[in-house]
């Protein structure tokens, strides 16, 4: 089942069909952002921190706004990629930057409320941010991707994205 979640991922998030040797190398660079800002999370998570949000979500819309300098793909082209063998990543597409806007805007509002002192309406957001995130890094699953699919009409392509769909 891992092969077939890993090729729906890296389908969901925009890249066209590939073989599946090459959805496993792409499934795991196209993951290193999210891994990345996950451990950032856990740790804004920790000290309930208004900054660590406000970086990320200028951070994410960045990647939404030019995502051919997203400092996460930079990083990983630079100093991964070539070292673990694995495919550089390209500016994202579409259903990706969908993603990072997603999680951008929820980095965004969390932040906010941290700021202004609303501690339930940022543990709300916090927890749909974990719901997301968990789904995301452990299930191979990317809400927003999937969203953006819905959102275009493509109900059936979206569906079949999903982790444990076996069909292309």
């Amino acid at each position: 089942m891992a092969a077939f979640a890993r090729g729906n991922f890296v389908r969901q998030q925009g890249f066209p069909e590939t073989q599946e040797h090459d959805c496993a190398a792409h499934y795991s660079a196209l993951m290193f952002q999210p891994r990345v800002v996950g451990i950032i999370v856990l740790v804004g998570l920790v000290f309930q921190t208004w900054p660590v949000f406000l970086a990320l979500a200028a951070v994410l819309w960045w990647n939404v706004l030019v995502p051919a300098l997203n400092p996460f793909d930079l990083f990983f082209n630079r100093f991964l990629a070539g070292r673990k063998g694995l495919p550089r990543l390209t500016p994202a597409p579409a259903p990706r930057r969908f993603a990072q806007g997603m999680a951008g805007t929820f980095m965004l509002a969390v932040g906010a409320f941290l700021l202004l002192g609303w501690q339930t309406a940022a543990w709300g957001v916090e927890a749909l941010l974990v719901v997301a995130l968990s789904a995301l890094v452990l299930g191979r699953f990317c809400l927003g991707s999937y969203i953006f699919h819905l959102l275009r009409g493509r109900t059936v392509f979206a569906n079949r994205t999903l982790p444990w769909t076996h069909s292309h």
